[in-house]
């Protein structure tokens, strides 16, 4: 809870900066002084509460902030983007303008002063000399009005369509990963892979049916939940899970913690996801037996784990020491990120979820300088790292150049 409400407090700062701007470039700028200009300054400030207040709220119960805070939300991340990337342009514009308008103006050559005597003062200038105008203030509204408009219209036709497609269903990725050391009578092992299902304001009990139902369809050999499953305590979202228990795999399903359970509950969670009929591989590994050979399955809990006192951080010695090395090893770890230990282990193929895809283009850049792969399959330090985009989503729900999925593994014999 604690680190929601740190989270909240730098989101509202940082909210209010890009309110700040937000009202600068499409209300300052596009009226004149008076009523319109303060009806704009105060929607400017409801709005910039209206953030924080959605995620403390949501996290309270008010599940009703949800859309409209998170609609915003989205909303104000791509009028912010549309307006910086129109900063140049525009710049380039009011130079123009102002040249044009410098230009137009007629040259005079200026009075010379006329002294009046030693005791009077020096006349003033002659009637009608004025300066001449750097600009020309109804072009530069105009202007700006042009660009408020194309930003705003820009930004909801973005967010629509990335409405549209985070509530649609998860798109199927199908990936072949070779592995040296899998034997060949495993080759074509088959892993259904989902994360970041976010059960939670606005996802629900229908989400998760949806979600079973299309990983049943692909009748894999292994079902493989890595993390982030929820949004929010048992009590509230146990009933929303409980579909999970119809998942259908030949060798079994597998979970592992996300940061956001250690947010809703981790240890209530761990046995609810157990009673719903999944293993919840906590820094353990379980062999899986299949056509005559065998593949080591490990897992560790998230990263976020570590020093909260709820439950332990990741432990690859744990999860990873001790085993044959002869064999193959896929592990489970919700943030890519891991991978950097688990190379040190000799992990042959890591599967995560966590950075969504990026869901918001262009916020998957900013994903790229925490984790090493951010969506699809990668290597770090020798280790192959396979990501999914994620089946749900968090906060806006908006999804942009990373779409929902389940992703079907198909581990092949080198």
């Amino acid at each position: 809870m604690m680190a929601v409400l740190g989270f909240v407090a730098v989101l509202a700062l940082v909210t209010g900066l890009i309110h700040l701007y937000l009202w600068k470039r499409l209300v300052r700028d596009t009226t004149t002084p008076g009523r319109w200009r303060r009806v704009g300054a105060i929607a400017a400030v409801v709005l910039a509460v209206l953030v924080p207040i959605t995620l403390a709220g949501t996290q309270a119960g008010l599940y009703w902030l949800a859309w409209p805070g998170y609609l915003w939300l989205a909303l104000m991340f791509y009028l912010l983007v549309v307006l910086v990337v129109l900063e140049v342009p525009m710049l380039v514009a009011r130079l123009v303008l102002r040249r044009r308008v410098v230009a137009a103006e007629p040259t005079t050559a200026a009075p010379e002063p006329v002294l009046v005597g030693a005791a009077g003062p020096t006349d003033p200038p002659a009637a009608g000399a004025v300066a001449a105008p750097d600009h020309d203030p109804s072009r530069r509204l105009l202007l700006a009005r042009g660009a408020a408009i194309f930003a705003g219209l820009t930004a909801t036709g973005i967010t629509g369509y990335g409405v549209r497609t985070a509530l649609g269903p998860p798109q199927l990725d199908r990936v072949q990963i070779p592995l040296a050391k899998l034997p060949r009578g495993m080759d074509g092992l088959r892993i259904a892979t989902v994360s970041d299902i976010h059960l939670g304001p606005l996802r629900g009990r229908a989400h998760t049916e949806r979600i079973v139902a299309a990983i049943n369809r692909l009748d894999a050999d292994i079902v493989a939940v890595v993390g982030d499953l929820v949004d929010g305590s048992v009590a509230e979202l146990g009933s929303a899970a409980a579909p999970l228990r119809d998942l259908r795999s030949r060798y079994g399903s597998f979970f592992v913690t996300g940061n956001h359970e250690y947010y809703s509950g981790v240890e209530e969670w761990v046995q609810e996801v157990d009673r719903l009929g999944l293993r919840v591989l906590q820094n353990r590994r379980q062999e899986i037996q299949a056509r005559g050979g065998v593949l080591d399955l490990a897992g560790v809990n998230d990263l976020s784990g570590v020093g909260t006192g709820l439950a332990a951080g990741p432990d690859f010695a744990a999860a990873l020491g001790d085993r044959d090395p002869s064999r193959p090893v896929v592990l489970l770890a919700h943030q890519p990120v891991a991978a950097k230990e688990a190379a040190r282990y000799g992990v042959d193929l890591q599967l995560s979820g966590h950075t969504h895809g990026g869901q918001m283009v262009p916020f998957n850049l900013a994903v790229r300088l925490e984790q090493p792969v951010v969506s699809g399959l990668g290597e770090v330090d020798g280790t192959k790292v396979y990501v999914t985009n994620g089946a749900g989503f968090w906060g806006p729900p908006v999804r942009v150049g990373a779409e929902p999925q389940i992703s079907l593994v198909e581990l092949r014999s080198a």
